[in-house]
């Protein structure tokens, strides 16, 4: 156990919240997001210890705003002004029924309880799991997990610096403990992403482990 790590003793009030394991994040993926197929087999082994696992996943129209191909003479990962802020704008990705917005498929996808599908509404990107871009439109996911009496949320997956981070800040501030399993976990790192990604993290709450101080 780490000096930061919660107690290791998990209960029915606990859920392991996947983020976007699909193709498009992996090496080769439309998206890639580094060493990203290293965290599968991490997660799959966690799952095994957790008495709920949910997971997330992107799911984009062809025609998403957030695509630089919707930005005529913009490219990827420049960054526009959205009606409800900056935004980055992404290659093309995770479209609604491609082979891309499907899971990796190392990935033990069947336990999960609930897959929670963002990002499918046309002018707004969604990187948290709780709440949309616009910071006003919400998911309803926090209604789901506070319904189900989950307490406390450990967080996993892709990309540690824009969808993890952001749905772990929402979860801090909903009023969850939250708890950032590190190392089942990678970044984009974009202009220092990663960096300012973790201290954000800290700011919010949320507790950092790593996948070893925690059972499965």
């Amino acid at each position: 156990m780490t000096a930061d790590s919660p107690n290791n003793a998990l209960g029915p009030g606990d859920c392991l919240v996947v983020i976007d394991l699909q193709n498009d994040f992996m090496p080769g993926g439309a998206l890639a997001v580094p060493d990203g197929d290293a965290v599968v087999p991490t997660i799959n082994r966690l799952a095994q210890g957790f008495p709920h696992v949910i997971a997330t996943q992107d799911w984009h129209p062809a025609d998403h705003a957030s695509f630089a191909s919707q930005h005529p003479g913009q490219m990827a990962f420049a960054t526009v002004d959205a009606a409800y802020g900056p935004q980055t704008l992404w290659p093309d990705h995770c479209v609604q029924g491609t082979s891309g917005a499907a899971f990796h498929p190392d990935f033990d996808a069947g336990a999960a309880e609930l897959v929670l599908r963002k990002g499918f509404r046309r002018g707004i990107d969604s990187y948290s799991a709780f709440t949309e871009n616009d910071r006003s439109t919400t998911t309803g996911l926090a209604g789901y997990l506070k319904a189900r009496g989950f307490r406390r949320l450990f967080f996993a997956g892709l990309a540690t610096d824009f969808c993890v981070r952001w749905s772990v800040e929402d979860a801090c501030a909903a009023g969850f403990e939250v708890v950032l399993i590190e190392d089942a976990c990678r970044a984009i790192d974009l202009n220092g992403s990663l960096a300012a990604a973790m201290a954000a993290v800290h700011a919010a709450g949320a507790t950092v482990v790593q996948s070893a101080d925690l059972p499965g």
